[in-house]
């Protein structure tokens, strides 16, 4: 279930990811979701800038742009909601690119592939070519850190609710 949510854009990164996150897992319960239900919110930042989804071509280009030659920080929070209430946790991976020549980035903006993608890339496709190093976990900056979600839901593991 995709909750339309008003989302927070701006602000301290893991407050923002977290808030998001709490948001999504919270419509989702409010519309009758059956059992647990688990938000997810990620977002790309330097400092407290936050990289958000290019709205176009220009903003995908002016976003990698920024990102190039830089180490940034891919932020997830997580909400689980289950019986006893919410609870949350945070994902942070660092991600350095490498120094983005011109034609490198309008090879990956022509391919479309930073649509709908926090900070205008995805790790896992044609954006591994942007990717210098990572420290932290890979499924974090794809979207969805598993570790994470398993921190808070360890039952997932035996496929027994507890």
């Amino acid at each position: 279930m995709i909750p339309e949510v008003e989302e927070l854009e701006a602000g301290p990164p893991r407050e923002v990811a977290l808030e998001n996150a709490f948001r999504k897992a919270a419509a989702a319960a409010a519309r009758g979701a059956a059992g647990p239900v688990l938000g997810v919110d990620t977002v790309v930042s330097i400092g407290h800038r936050i990289y958000g989804k290019p709205r176009d071509r220009e903003e995908a280009r002016a976003t990698l742009e920024a990102l190039s030659g830089r180490a940034h920080m891919v932020t997830s929070g997580v909400c689980l909601i289950e019986d006893a209430g919410p609870r949350t946790a945070v994902a942070t991976t660092v991600v350095e690119f490498r120094a983005l020549a011109d034609a490198l980035i309008d090879w990956y903006v022509h391919g479309e592939e930073w649509r709908e993608r926090a900070g205008g890339y995805a790790i896992q496709g044609r954006g591994a070519a942007l990717v210098r190093r990572i420290e932290g976990d890979y499924l974090n900056v794809v979207g969805l850190p598993l570790s994470t979600v398993l921190e808070l839901a360890p039952w997932l593991l035996d496929g027994a609710r507890r």
